[in-house]
């Protein structure tokens, strides 16, 4: 089963973008996942090709048509999540992505303007998703985002399977800080305990900064999560490290 994202988008020529470099661009080029950009607009329904419109009340800016996007959706909709990109949606978990990665693609919606007439979340099954407490001139990056969490996890993706077990929010933390050579460096020295060799000790310390440093920065992981005290092991090669 490949992994497929369709993108409904004002602004097509903007993929793959990012998406086509790095470990997603060399999955796309291996058919690991499919990727396919397809413009709103095609789906106007008037000679001038208008998306969008006046808000209903009044107020500033202009907002994208329920019976244009729904054209859109319709026209690639297969089962697949239908997803759109919007500051108003519910924040983008790694839980969420995982749910998704499992699964056979997504459809997703990138906002433009003041957003989406509201009509379209419930009359085509629309989840709204947000990566952020910020705004963006438009929902392509966030596309980019959600994808690219997404492809990193399919099968063959990244370099040894278990490389993505430890990284921030898989168990409700933070990662632990990482260091590599030189030992020192501008008398700043990797802590003792990682070249001891002592593989329960290293586990240990890494959960013990992992929990410490979420609960500095981010203690509402640690709430959500129950405390997150699991750690999960490393899929990482470990080498002795003697001082240099």
């Amino acid at each position: 089963m490949t992994f497929r994202a369709t993108v409904l988008t004002l602004y097509p020529d903007m993929f793959p973008g990012t998406l086509g470099q790095s470990l997603a661009g060399r999955a796309l080029a291996e058919g690991k996942w499919a990727l396919e950009a397809r413009n709103i607009r095609d789906h106007a329904i008037d000679k001038h090709r208008t998306v969008d419109d006046t808000p209903a009340g009044g107020g500033a800016g202009m907002v994208l048509r329920c019976d244009v996007l729904a054209s859109a959706i319709d026209a690639v909709a297969d089962g697949r999540p239908i997803l759109a990109m919007t500051p108003r949606g519910k924040p983008l978990t790694q839980a969420r992505v995982r749910e998704l990665a499992a699964g056979e693609g997504a459809i997703i919606l990138c906002g433009r303007f003041e957003g989406f007439d509201e009509r379209i979340f419930e009359g085509r099954g629309v989840e709204e998703v947000s990566i952020g407490d910020y705004i963006l001139s438009g929902g392509e990056l966030g596309a980019m985002v959600l994808l690219d969490a997404c492809v990193r996890l399919l099968d063959g993706v990244m370099g040894a399977p278990t490389s993505g077990e430890e990284e921030s929010f898989e168990s409700g933390l933070l990662e632990y800080p990482h260091y590599t050579r030189p030992v020192d460096w501008e008398g700043r020295t990797i802590p003792e305990v990682l070249r001891s060799g002592d593989h329960a000790k290293i586990a240990a310390w890494r959960h013990a900064r992992a929990v410490e440093d979420t609960r500095l920065r981010r203690p509402d992981l640690l709430e959500r999560h129950g405390g997150a005290t699991r750690s999960s092991p490393s899929g990482a090669r470990h080498e002795d490290w003697e001082d240099e």
